[in-house]
């Protein structure tokens, strides 16, 4: 199959060669065709399968009909560094569409934002927070929307923005095509599909499956010999670019720290830095200049970099899904990967799980003098949870029956929406 199936508008085919697309991905072959004849879709992919050009590609074939100069999309993602891939992705794909895209996010000038607002713009890509303080400062007007994508939806539920989401929903047309894609489908998102989507056309590419070029080694190791574990397997293994997981922003900053000393190009990418400073990070990654990023769950998706040749879990995530995200960083686009996790006793639960999930994949790893018996981390310490549990939420929408037939919305105020979003 190529793109051209699709009757793309020439425009947008210029695009697509320019950016070396020569078959469509399973996702973008099942979902453009769909999405241009204006069906609502629940994509459900995971990480590094295409799916940002499965919506861009036929959004801009629509956009392309129809009065410029008005923001007619709005894609919602969770992270800053996922808002600026899509909205990179957008000025790729449609160059020589003459399409506006501006993206907005927080942690940079807010009247920077206001000023590109003002200009003609056409799709914007933002990430929750920011979005509702322009509505609230009326710099931003949604009322000739005609699509409405939701990128990582599952993600928005973790960092506890969908609460924001409903906000926005206020202030869209009702009338709209809705795309939500996630990797994951958590009972939250599945009622979030119910509320917002008409009569969704489900696309399901490889849900709830580690990405299959993608060997996996697993440590047990005691949490305090974990750094020199890390020293140890950086300086013994032929590894080109490393993306390491750990729980914390400090944890993060510290261990790079750590890592610059003993003489590693090593960067970190964390919510406490700047715009500026994750930028440059992220750059210096993908350019080859940092060998080393030591990242929290912001860098989980989101980040465009398609030749990490290692992923490791300096910390387990809490949730197996978490793990699947993680992992999907490396083995992309068909080439091999692999996944280095260090296991304490308190993963003794999430390890069970992982354990089902990869089967005969799973292979454990002695380093003398650095790791333990497997058996020792297949179970917690007393006193000890194995692993931390997922925080839930209730549903944010109520749709009546005749608001259903009428594609209308009707909406409950609990008092658990106050809920302020997390950070990584």
């Amino acid at each position: 199959m190529s793109f051209e199936k699709f009757r793309l508008n020439e425009k947008v085919l210029d695009g697509v060669r320019s950016a070396g697309y020569t078959e469509p991905t399973p996702i973008q072959a099942q979902s453009i065709g769909p999405i241009l004849e204006g069906r609502d879709i629940l994509g459900l992919a995971q990480t590094g399968t295409g799916k940002t050009a499965a919506f861009v590609l036929p959004l801009l074939h629509r956009l392309l009909q129809g009065r410029r100069g008005r923001v007619r999309a709005l894609i919602l993602a969770p992270t800053r560094e996922l808002a600026e891939q899509t909205h990179e992705a957008i000025l790729q794909l449609g160059r020589k569409t003459g399409l506006e895209s501006a993206s907005v996010y927080g942690g940079v000038s807010v009247t920077n934002q206001i000023n590109r607002l003002r200009s003609r713009v056409d799709i914007v890509c933002a990430c929750p927070g920011r979005l509702l303080d322009h509505i609230g400062r009326k710099t931003i007007d949604l009322s000739a929307l005609e699509v409405l994508i939701l990128d990582e939806a599952d993600h928005m539920f973790d960092m506890g923005f969908l609460p924001d989401v409903r906000r926005i929903v206020r202030h869209l047309p009702v009338r709209r095509q809705t795309l939500l894609f996630s990797a994951t489908m958590p009972k939250e998102i599945r009622s979030l599909v119910n509320d917002l989507l008409v009569d969704p056309l489900h696309v399901e590419i490889g849900r709830m499956a580690p990405v299959a070029t993608v060997s996996h080694t697993f440590y047990p190791v005691q949490t305090g010999q974990k750094t020199a574990l890390l020293r140890d397997i950086l300086e013994k293994t032929d590894m080109r670019s490393v993306l390491v997981f750990t729980r914390t922003k400090s944890r993060a900053k510290s261990l790079t720290a750590q890592l610059c000393k003993n003489g590693h190009r090593a960067t970190s990418l964390h919510g406490n830095l700047t715009q500026m400073k994750r930028r440059q990070s992220l750059e210096g990654f993908r350019d080859g200049r940092y060998e080393v990023m030591i990242a929290t769950d912001i860098a989980a998706r989101g980040i465009d970099v398609t030749d990490i040749s290692h992923v490791i879990n300096y910390d387990m995530p809490d949730t197996p899904d978490a793990f699947t995200h993680r992992i999907g960083r490396t083995g992309r686009a068909a080439k091999t990967g692999d996944a280095l996790s260090f296991i304490t006793g308190e993963d003794a639960g999430l390890l069970g799980t992982l354990k089902k999930m990869l089967g005969e994949k799973l292979q454990y790893q002695a380093v003398k003098g650095l790791t333990v018996s497997p058996a020792d981390c297949e179970r917690a310490p007393a006193g000890e949870v194995s692993a931390r549990p997922r925080h839930r939420a209730k549903s944010l929408f109520s749709r009546t029956p005749s608001a259903r037939r009428s594609g209308g919305r009707s909406f409950s105020d609990p008092g658990w929406l106050s809920r302020a979003p997390q950070t990584a």
